[in-house]
């Protein structure tokens, strides 16, 4: 399917989603890499779940994350219509350990091209109507488990047991239920992840053909 640009606002947003730890991050940050500050940037849909502040630690862990009605789509969409109307916002930092938001924000100002990456990036229709260019990173599931196993003990400190159990009863089923079913509203699938170099230079060609007429 050939992909169209529709040139109606000052910044071009690119969705990308797949499962966890099938190379969502590391395709954003590839097709970033070569492109001067202010032209591109990357905001993950992670920093949007919902600030679960008022809520015991015991029921913040009870809470199934890779649910839609976890994610703010309704804050995510007004930043994402700011930005792309050339005005900054104030994105939420995100504490997985605790599932609140910290008090400190992550301040962006508007960039020609705007790439957001989470496991449901194409869910929301709203957001699908904002996006220029939707992608679906597919990868194996195996490879997918181990990747995530190791991300979330090394970096956001769960156990291992807590990871495998969280994975059978809600990343799994999430994925076939929300996950998966999303890749239809894909204008490319891109097999591999970060590793497809393939499909990276040709959105890579896609954006600098862009990016021309948007510089200011």
């Amino acid at each position: 399917r050939s992909i169209k640009i529709k040139m109606n606002h000052s910044s071009i947003l690119i969705g990308i989603a797949g499962g966890t730890g099938s190379g969502k991050t590391s395709i954003a940050h590839e097709i970033v890499k070569e492109f001067t500050t202010g032209e591109v940037a990357v905001i993950q849909l992670d920093s949007y779940y919902k600030d679960l502040a008022h809520m015991s630690m015991e029921e913040r862990n009870e809470q199934n994350f890779d649910h839609p009605e976890a994610m703010d789509f309704k804050l995510l969409h007004e930043h994402l219509s700011t930005l792309m109307k050339g005005e900054a916002v104030k994105i939420p930092c995100y504490d997985f350990s605790t599932h609140t938001r910290k008090k400190e924000f992550e301040h962006i100002k508007p960039h020609h091209v705007l790439v957001l990456e989470g496991i449901l990036t194409l869910w929301d229709a709203r957001l699908r109507k904002l996006m220029d260019i939707k992608l679906f990173v597919e990868t194996p599931d195996d490879i997918r488990f181990i990747r995530r196993l190791t991300r979330d003990i090394e970096e956001r400190k769960r156990t291992r047991q807590s990871v495998i159990d969280q994975y059978l009863y809600t990343v799994r089923p999430m994925h076939e239920q929300f996950v998966e079913p999303i890749k239809l509203y894909a204008d490319l699938i891109i097999p591999e992840g970060g590793k497809n170099t393939v499909a990276i230079d040709l959105i890579r060609t896609k954006i600098k053909s862009i990016l021309p007429t948007q510089r200011i």
